[in-house]
C-alpha cells in the first residue's frame, strides 16, 4: 500500500511540474505575441467601432492614369482608408486639443506642424469641431517601389465650428482643393504633405423644379400609416392588401396626396438596408397605381445634428433620394419632421445648420422635385424660408387662431407657396382631458378648419386616417394619457367603422 502511494505521489508531482511549466510557456508566448502586435488603429482613434459608423464622406476616384507603377486595387483601398482616417483623427485632435493618434496617420514633419497648432489653440482656449463632406480624388503618381503616392483632392467641402471655451463663436463652410503626398511607413500610409491649392465657392443649385407643389392646388391630402403599422410602415413587410384598401378609400374621399416618414435607425442609418428601399419602392408603386402623389419625409426619429454625424446622414438621404427620385409617384421631399422641437435640447443654430446643408445636398441629388421642412409651428416655419422650395408647418391649436398664424407667416415668406403639413383633432375622451373630447367635436374641428383652408386656398394634409391601438414610446413618450390622446386622431375607428369626421370629407 505504501509503495502504491509513492507511485501516486510521484505521478502527481510530475503532472504538476509539467502543468506549471506549460502555463509559464503559454504566458511567455502571450507576452511575446502582445509585444510583437501593434495596437488596433481603431482603438487609437477612440472609435471602438468601424470608421464607417462615425465618418463616411462621399469619396470618388477619377480613372487611374497615373505616372509610375500600376496601382493595385487593394493598395488604392488601403490609401483611401488611411487617408480618411487621417482626416478623422485630425478632426478629433483639434476638437479635443489632444494630438493622440496623429503619429499613426502623419509623418513626423507633418505632425510637428499639427501639434504646434493644437498647442496654440489650447493656449488660447480655442477648439475646432469639423467634418468633411466629400473627397474627389485624382491619382497623379505612384512610385516604382510602392512607397510614395501623390494625388489631388478637389473641392473638399469642410464645415467648421470654432469654440472659445464652451461658446461657439463662428461657423463656416469651406471648399478647398489639396495636393496630397503620402508615404508607406511600417505598413501604413501616412500623410507627408497636405497643401491647399485653391478655394472655391459652389452655389446652391437654383435650377427650377420640373414639378411643383402647384400639382396639389388647394386640395387635401393625409399623413399616412396603415392601421396595423403605426410609425412602423417599413419595419416589417408591407401589408399590401390593407394599404390598397386604404388607398381606395383615400381616393374616394378625394385625398390626392400622402405624406410618409422614413425612420432613420429603422432604415439602417448611413448604410440604408436594401430591403427597406425595396419596401419603399413597392409602396410608391401602390400609390402610383392609385394615382396618389407622395411627399417623403427623409428623417424621422433623428436628433443628433453634430458635425461628425453630418456625412452619415448624407449617405442615408443620398441612398433614398437616388433610389426614388425618378419614381412617378414622388411629389416632394420633406427634410425632417418637426426639427424645431430639437431647438432647446440640441441648439437652434446647430439644427438650422444641419437642415441648410441637407437642403443643399438633396437639391444636388434631385434638382427636379421641390424640397421643404415640416416645422411643428407656423412661427418656426419662418426659418430657412428663403432656402426651401415651399414652406410647410403643422397646426393643432384652436382653429379660431389659424388665420392669424397663417397671415403672420405669409407676411414673412411672401409669394412662396405654403403647405399645412399636419392638422387634426383627437377624439379621445377620458380622465386626462376630463372627458371633454368626442368624435362630434372632432367633426366640428374639421368643419371649421376646412372653412379656413378653403378661404385661404392652401393645400393641407390631415393627421391621420386610422385610430391606432399601440403607440411606440418614441412618439409621445411612455405616459399613458399622452399615448391615449395620440391613439384617437384617426378618421376611422379601430374596428374599421367611420367616424363623423370622415363624413365631413364627402362635402369637400
Amino acid at each position: 500500500m505504501t509503495r502504491w502511494n509513492k507511485h501516486v505521489y510521484r505521478t502527481l508531482l510530475l503532472v504538476s511540474f509539467i502543468g506549471v511549466n506549460a502555463l509559464i510557456l503559454m504566458g511567455i508566448g502571450s507576452v511575446i505575441a502582445y509585444l510583437n502586435t501593434g495596437a488596433e488603429r481603431s482603438s487609437i482613434l477612440h472609435l471602438g467601432m468601424e470608421l464607417e459608423e462615425v465618418y463616411l464622406p462621399k469619396v470618388n476616384w477619377s480613372p487611374l492614369e497615373n505616372e509610375g507603377r500600376e496601382m493595385p486595387e487593394q493598395t488604392l483601398r488601403d490609401i483611401e482608408e488611411d487617408y480618411l482616417r487621417a482626416w478623422y483623427v485630425r478632426s478629433v485632435a483639434f476638437k479635443n486639443n489632444d494630438p493622440y493618434g496623429l503619429d499613426d496617420y502623419y509623418t513626423e514633419s507633418m505632425r510637428t506642424k499639427l501639434k504646434a497648432l493644437i498647442r496654440n489653440n489650447a493656449a488660447r482656449n480655442i477648439a475646432v469641431n469639423s467634418t468633411t463632406l466629400n473627397h474627389a480624388l485624382h491619382l497623379d503618381f505612384f512610385s516604382a517601389d510602392g512607397k510614395l503616392v501623390s494625388f489631388k483632392d478637389s473641392l473638399v467641402t469642410g464645415v467648421y465650428e470654432v469654440f472659445e471655451g464652451e461658446d461657439m463663436v463662428h461657423r463656416y463652410r469651406d471648399i478647398t482643393s489639396y495636393r496630397v503626398v503620402m508615404l508607406l511607413e511600417d505598413g501604413f500610409w501616412r500623410i507627408r504633405h497636405l497643401t491647399s491649392l485653391e478655394k472655391k465657392q459652389v452655389a446652391v443649385n437654383d435650377e427650377k423644379q420640373e414639378e411643383s407643389l402647384n400639382s396639389m392646388g388647394n386640395s387635401l391630402g393625409i399623413n399616412y400609416y396603415p392601421r396595423s403599422q403605426p410609425w412602423q410602415l417599413f419595419k416589417e413587410d408591407l401589408d399590401t392588401s390593407a394599404i390598397t384598401e386604404d388607398f381606395r378609400l383615400i381616393t374616394t374621399k378625394k385625398l390626392s396626396t400622402l405624406r410618409i416618414f422614413i425612420p432613420y435607425a429603422v432604415f439602417g442609418k448611413a448604410a440604408v438596408e436594401p430591403e427597406k428601399l425595396e419596401r419603399l419602392l413597392r409602396f410608391m408603386d401602390l400609390a402610383h397605381t392609385a394615382e396618389i402623389k407622395v411627399i417623403i419625409t427623409l428623417f424621422d426619429f433623428y436628433g443628433n445634428y453634430d458635425l461628425p454625424d453630418w456625412n452619415l446622414t448624407h449617405r442615408h438621404a443620398e441612398s433614398i433620394v437616388n433610389s426614388v427620385k425618378d419614381h412617378p409617384a414622388l411629389l416632394a421631399w420633406d427634410i425632417k419632421n418637426e426639427p424645431d422641437l430639437d431647438f432647446e435640447s440640441r441648439g437652434k443654430e446647430r439644427v438650422l445648420a444641419w437642415l441648410s446643408e441637407m437642403l443643399h445636398q438633396v437639391k444636388t441629388w434631385d434638382p427636379s422635385h421641390p424640397v421643404t421642412i415640416g416645422w411643428s409651428q407656423a412661427e418656426a416655419a419662418q426659418e430657412l424660408h428663403d432656402e426651401v422650395d415651399f414652406v410647410s408647418f403643422h397646426y393643432y391649436e384652436d382653429p379660431s387662431n389659424f388665420q392669424q398664424a397663417f397671415s403672420t407667416l405669409k407676411e414673412v415668406v411672401g409669394d412662396k407657396e405654403i403647405l399645412l403639413g399636419e392638422f387634426g383633432y383627437s377624439s379621445y375622451s377620458g380622465i386626462a382631458n376630463l372627458y371633454t373630447g368626442s368624435e362630434e367635436k372632432q367633426a366640428l374641428y374639421y368643419n371649421e378648419m376646412f372653412t379656413f383652408i378653403d378661404q385661404l386656398q392652401i393645400p393641407a394634409l390631415l393627421w391621420t386616417l386610422h385610430d391606432f391601438e399601440d403607440i411606440p414610446d418614441q412618439v409621445v413618450g411612455k405616459l399613458p394619457w399622452r399615448k391615449a390622446r395620440q391613439k384617437h386622431f384617426g378618421l376611422i375607428r379601430n374596428d374599421g367603422t367611420a367616424k363623423p369626421a370622415l363624413v365631413q370629407l364627402d362635402g369637400k
